[in-house]
């Protein structure tokens, strides 16, 4: 798999009304059994731009994830997609119709299907039992299959059952997963965990090569893999942005320090 270069970004957020922004989060507040584990979040995130939100544990990571994707409801705020779609008023599935994925940590393939047959499985469209049963697979979809397997650098796998792939390799097919429903927005939670030092390299070179044509939002704690990305950085801190930036920026801001990275 090759590594692509990917386009600076300024140290200066996008406004919510730039005509690139794809992602706007304003105030939002979530709290459980008055434990506020978002505090007023406000977030922009540009199209095709690979955001890195790190943090400590208890910041707020997951739920924000959740906010977005709607398994959450914020009690206050509002959660902008694109310029004018809420998506407080929207269900997990709706969400997802819009063009949102969610990668979760552990991988969740199929893994007494192939490689091919859990991309075939995951096109959009295919989820009904009719569509599955009498489906003819053309050969624009075979070709947008292979496609994904040669990016996921799983094209010489195809063939093999998910369930006999390494770890890393499972995380890349169920990155190839999303990747064939064609997301715009795609949210990766510590795709790099458990991975070897190989792996680890690959998977930035794809996330990288992803974000050319989506925006994808990645959640790590791996100092290095951040730096290996490249992207803007955000870092949560008790519900809110603490500070953002490149990770250089962050790494020398006296209170990520004191909260997070430590000495």
């Amino acid at each position: 798999m090759t590594e692509f270069g990917h386009t600076p970004i300024t140290d200066k957020p996008e406004t919510p009304r730039d005509k690139d922004t794809i992602l706007y989060l304003n105030n939002v507040t979530v709290s459980f059994d008055g434990f506020r584990a978002l505090n007023a979040l406000s977030l922009v995130v540009a199209t095709k731009e690979l955001r890195c939100i790190i943090g400590p544990n208890g910041a707020g990571k997951t739920t924000m994830m959740d906010v977005i994707t709607g398994k959450t409801r914020p009690d206050e705020g509002e959660v902008i997609f694109g310029h004018h779609t809420d998506l407080t008023k929207m269900d997990e599935a709706g969400i997802a119709n819009l063009g949102i994925g969610r990668k979760f940590q552990k991988p969740t393939v199929f893994e007494n299907l192939s490689v091919f047959e859990n991309l075939e499985l995951a096109i959009k469209g295919w989820r009904s039992v009719k569509n599955c049963l009498f489906f003819k697979l053309d050969k624009a979809t075979q070709t947008r299959i292979h496609e994904v397997m040669e990016t996921i650098a799983l094209s010489a796998h195809a063939s093999r059952l998910a369930g006999e792939l390494s770890h890393g390799q499972k995380q890349w097919l169920e990155i190839g997963m999303l990747l064939i429903q064609a997301p715009q927005l795609m949210l990766v939670d510590e795709p790099v965990a458990g991975m070897t030092d190989s792996e680890t390299e690959q998977t930035a070179a794809l996330l990288k090569q992803i974000s050319q044509d989506h925006t994808v939002v990645v959640v790590e704690h791996d100092m290095e893999f951040v730096r290996e990305l490249g992207g803007f950085v955000t870092v949560l801190h008790e519900g809110s942005a603490l500070a953002e930036g490149s990770l250089e920026t962050v790494q020398n801001n006296e209170k990520v320090i004191e909260v997070y990275l430590g000495r």
